[in-house]
């Protein structure tokens, strides 16, 4: 097994003043798998050789600090809906959602993207033990509530909100993801200020959407103040980044996702 992984971390969670909190956002650097997957592909609903799957969650089970049974990844559907995990699953057994919260030790949450945002999110009971949270926030899932979905699950578990803090990792970058003008309808529906978020494309008629700096202001308007954007572009950097659009334009028959994952290690 190559161990030999790579992942990035926020600043803002380093500087919580609780190291006994994990978090990374896996890149594709070390894994067993090849071809379109080459790399740490964790994609459990991907092409890829099943075992070559589970030999790469289990390297980021061993960073995580956790057993491997105990990392724990939706089945996501791009929706608003949230899970509070108190015990682990089965791969087969996965719950429909895109959100996962947890005060369990012990337990790793991770959600696997390849190009939508992927969102960690960390807070504080009144004692100070923490409660974790991670969403899949595509643009389906942000328009819908995933990340206030996330924050208010946390709340329930006690998590306080002036302590709540939140980071947005790798996803596909303004630049490179192009959509068709009718798309920014529902944005503007909710909010006439949503077009902020959109720029002109190359092509008539299209528009470049800014998905990170969306979800950093849904954030914002939750009210959590502290909040970092990594500012890494799945799409344009494929030597660490899969990416679904890229695989797409070049009419690749799949694609890796890569993992983004919180734990409290016992």
């Amino acid at each position: 097994m190559n161990l030999n992984v790579e992942y990035l971390t926020a600043e803002n969670f380093i500087n919580s003043g609780n190291d006994s909190v994990f978090h990374g956002f896996f890149t594709r650097k070390g894994g067993v798998s090849d071809g379109v997957y080459k790399g740490l592909n964790c994609g459990l609903g991907s092409g890829d050789i099943e075992d070559n799957v589970i030999q790469n969650r289990h390297a980021v089970a061993a960073k995580a600090g956790v057993h491997y049974d105990k990392l724990l990844s939706p089945y996501q559907v791009h929706s608003a809906d949230v899970v509070t995990v108190k015990t682990s699953w089965s791969a087969d057994k996965r719950p429909h959602a895109d959100a996962l919260v947890s005060e369990t030790h012990g337990i790793a949450l991770s959600i696997v993207t390849a190009d939508c945002a992927p969102v960690l999110f960390l807070g504080y009971k009144k004692d100070n033990m923490p409660v974790i949270g991670a969403a899949h926030a595509g643009w389906k899932g942000a328009l819908t509530g995933v990340i206030e979905s996330t924050l208010g699950a946390m709340q329930e578990l006690g998590a306080q909100e002036e302590g709540l803090c939140a980071c947005i990792g790798p996803c596909i970058g303004q630049r490179y993801y192009e959509v068709h003008n009718d798309f920014i309808k529902p944005f503007t529906d909710e909010n006439d200020t949503m077009d902020r978020f959109f720029k002109a494309g190359q092509r008539t008629g299209h528009s470049n959407f800014d998905l990170s700096g969306y979800c950093a202001w849904r954030l914002a308007r939750y009210g959590v103040k502290n909040v970092s954007l990594l500012d890494q572009d799945t799409y344009a950097d494929e030597e660490r980044f899969y990416s679904f659009r890229r695989a797409t334009h070049r009419n690749e028959k799949d694609y890796g996702r890569q993992i983004s994952v919180i734990s409290v290690p016992v």
